[in-house]
């Protein structure tokens, strides 16, 4: 789609002006019944739009992504707009700067429509968790998109935009890439910048793409990716253009299946993860049953040391240098006597107003795991257990190229199905969270439907890669997804 676009802009078919336009007569249209977006950054997109048409008039060669409507998770910083996390306590948080990728955006002529929508600093897998508002799946109005990027994935999944970028802890752009039928990478830990990313779990924490189809994926990968000298864990890179790997050959690859996880799968899920599995093989590649034994424990490894971190995090947002504050609410008509009367209070005053029940749930945790006498029982524990995944990861690939697996154990939820149980919903990451865990690449694809009440909802694959080895797994699912029926 992307280069398509490209095409007709370079042709004089269509202006970039009157490109990102037609996005926002879309968003006008659809958007009050999705409700992707959080804010609209009109003023900055027509400007971008501008100097694009103004190069192109001038004969200049421009990039692929130059001049290409997108959008952007309120997690990432936009110089001179909100950025709120989907949090009420960055209300008013006007973002001074801008993240390396959004720098890296606008350099490359990239157009940002606006931010969207997400659960509360990335803290859910439905984004039910966001502070502002629901966002509905465009494929079932009636059920989640997925979370937490879940704004960034139906902005693509509804037409609002061509690409997005969302964060990924645990899944968090993969499984809502699964329920809302569109492409989602998780990019190696250190492949991308996450400076200007508000952080949730700084281990954890990457950003990348969605996209319609694959080969859009690793354009917009090519456009954000690289080291940076202000993130410490950004990695030293080549700057590739992952587009030009897409070979859509794969014969002699090894693909391993994990058997924890097939073992998880029933019913049409698993018929049609395993006609997806025999496509591979009939693509040419090999395929083998491994394990990853220490896949049982990810889930609780995940929820010790996500916690822990957000507990550490979120600690700055206390109403004193930036967001909200306690005090504020003297505007809105509460008596002197309920206003905070010292420091401490105005603390705890702002957290409990400002942070919604998931945030205050995993600050609890993660405080509790870090608290003397148990962090070594607990945190300690954790990383050690961390070691052992990745080992785990290590083992298999000196026996295979790439491991592939479902997405998730389900397809999209309705609203509320989940919110009265957090373990349930937590559990909708279950094959997502190891790969965040070892740090490796991973890539959501659509592989199928499954029909529900005369909706056809998408299932998702998961490709997940060496270290760095992006490139290998995006030429996979391009094979799939050039050869899907």
């Amino acid at each position: 789609m992307i280069k398509e676009l490209h095409q007709k802009l370079i042709n004089k078919e269509i202006t970039a002006t009157q490109l990102t336009q037609d996005y926002f007569d879309v968003i006008l249209k659809k958007d009050g019944e999705i409700g992707a977006y959080l804010t609209l950054t009109k003023e900055l997109a027509l400007e971008q739009a501008q100097l694009v048409d103004e190069k192109i008039a001038r004969g200049q060669e421009i990039g692929l992504l130059e001049g290409i409507p997108g959008a952007i998770k309120d997690m990432l910083c936009v110089e001179g707009y909100r950025t709120t996390a989907g949090s009420k306590i960055l209300d008013n948080y006007l973002a001074p700067y801008d993240a390396t990728v959004i720098k890296k955006l606008k350099e490359g002529g990239a157009i940002i429509l606006g931010k969207t929508n997400q659960d509360e600093f990335a803290m859910g897998s439905s984004t039910e968790n966001s502070a502002y508002q629901v966002t509905r799946n465009p494929v079932d109005l009636s059920r989640v998109p997925g979370g937490s990027s879940g704004g960034s994935a139906a902005a693509v999944a509804g037409g609002e935009a061509v690409w997005s970028l969302g964060t990924d802890t645990g899944g968090s752009i993969r499984q809502p890439a699964s329920f809302c039928g569109v492409v989602g990478l998780k990019p190696t830990y250190g492949r991308v910048s996450r400076y200007g990313a508000i952080a949730m779990a700084s281990s954890l924490d990457q950003i990348g793409p969605f996209t319609q189809t694959v080969e859009d994926a690793a354009i917009v990968l090519s456009a954000i990716a690289g080291e940076d000298p202000l993130d410490a864990t950004s990695a030293k890179s080549s700057d590739k253009k992952f587009e030009d790997y897409l070979t859509g050959e794969i014969a002699g690859k090894v693909i391993g299946v994990p058997k924890e996880y097939v073992e998880k799968l029933e019913g049409e899920i698993l018929e049609v993860f395993e006609k997806s599995v025999e496509k591979f093989k009939a693509l040419g590649a090999k395929i083998e049953t491994i394990s990853l034994p220490h896949t049982q424990y990810a889930l609780p490894v995940y929820y010790i040391l996500m916690t822990s971190e957000v507990s550490s995090n979120l600690a700055k947002f206390d109403g004193v240098k930036f967001g909200m504050r306690a005090d504020d609410l003297l505007d809105s008509g509460v008596s002197d006597n309920e206003l905070p009367k010292n420091l401490l209070e105005t603390y705890l005053d702002t957290r409990k107003i400002g942070f919604g029940d998931e945030v205050k749930r995993r600050i609890m945790l993660g405080t509790y795991a870090l608290s003397a006498g148990y962090y070594d029982a607990y945190y300690l524990k954790a990383q050690k257990v961390r070691a052992l995944i990745r080992r785990d990861f290590e083992k298999a690939y000196e026996k295979v190229d790439l491991i592939y697996c479902p997405t998730c154990p389900e397809v999209a939820f309705k609203f509320g199905e989940k919110t009265t149980d957090p373990l349930k919903m937590y559990l909708s990451d279950i094959f997502t969270i190891s790969v965040n865990l070892a740090g490796v690449p991973a890539i959501s694809f659509p592989i199928g439907f499954l029909e529900i009440e005369g909706k056809k909802l998408p299932i998702g694959g998961q490709l997940i890669g060496k270290w760095f080895d992006e490139e290998g797994i995006l030429n996979a699912a391009d094979a799939f997804e050039r050869n899907r029926e």
